[in-house]
């Protein structure tokens, strides 16, 4: 009889462990810089003219197609959140070789056609440089006490769980392109142990990741991809300053 309420009190104190270890280590987002807390309200008035310049991807883990993606998201969530006008560049050359065409009389542009000139300028650019991204960042499970078979059994699988966070960082840079000063810069960081949670709606829809990006879908690091992308969005909404919303 003892020795079952020994073993009762143990599981009660294990359970107790594995919530206190998941609220530690649940998910987060980190702005250096403070952003605000809650979600950006809906807006309505004059736009900030900006663009946003391909990633630089700095972390190990991460290639060129991720880079890719994360900049795709990064745009649509600044488009989606009502603030700016967002000029593309990467498609410019196409956009030019519609206007030489217009211009070189081979086309019929009798219902009108693209016309030189009129090509909008930004007066922000957005920098981004991926410096971390750690799918499983704590890497391995965890378990208690001395010998026997560490993270073993159901007790080191859920606290395996609570402890295998995915983890990715963006240090961004807002650059006025007429004098080519770094307005404001920081560093945001998303990180999530669960795939649980409504913000995953947020600025971008209820999309699914595309490029380089989707094999972390419905996966933690894909919530901590959509915090980091949040939190970048509303670190550039709230640091441009007010002179530059005007359109």
């Amino acid at each position: 009889m003892l020795k079952f309420w020994i073993v009762c009190v143990c599981l009660c104190l294990a359970c107790t462990f594995c919530l206190n270890a998941h609220a530690a280590f649940g998910p987060t987002a980190q702005v250096d810089n403070t952003a605000g807390a809650a979600v950006l309200p809906p807006y309505s008035g004059p736009k900030a003219r900006i663009a946003v310049a391909d990633f630089d991807v700095k972390a190990a883990k991460a290639g060129g197609a991720i880079g890719s993606g994360l900049r795709e998201m990064l745009v649509t969530a600044l488009i989606n959140s009502n603030r700016f006008s967002v000029l593309e560049r990467q498609a410019l050359s196409a956009v030019m070789q519609e206007q030489e065409l217009s211009a070189s009389g081979a086309a019929d542009t009798s219902a009108g056609g693209p016309a030189r000139g009129k090509i909008k300028t930004a007066e922000i650019i957005i920098t981004a440089a991926v410096t971390e991204f750690e799918p499983q960042a704590s890497g391995g499970k965890a378990g208690i006490g001395g010998g026997g078979g560490v993270g073993s059994g159901v007790l080191g699988g859920l606290l395996g769980a609570a402890l295998n966070k995915a983890h990715m960082a963006l240090d961004i840079r807002i650059v006025d392109t007429s004098t080519s000063e770094v307005l404001a810069a920081t560093r945001v960081q998303g990180q999530a142990s669960d795939i649980a949670g409504g913000f995953m709606m947020g600025f971008m829809g209820n999309w699914a990741l595309g490029g380089g990006l989707s094999a972390y879908a419905n996966t933690p690091m894909e919530k901590a991809i959509r915090i980091c992308i949040i939190e970048a969005v509303r670190y550039i909404s709230q640091t441009i300053p007010a002179s530059y919303y005007k359109y």
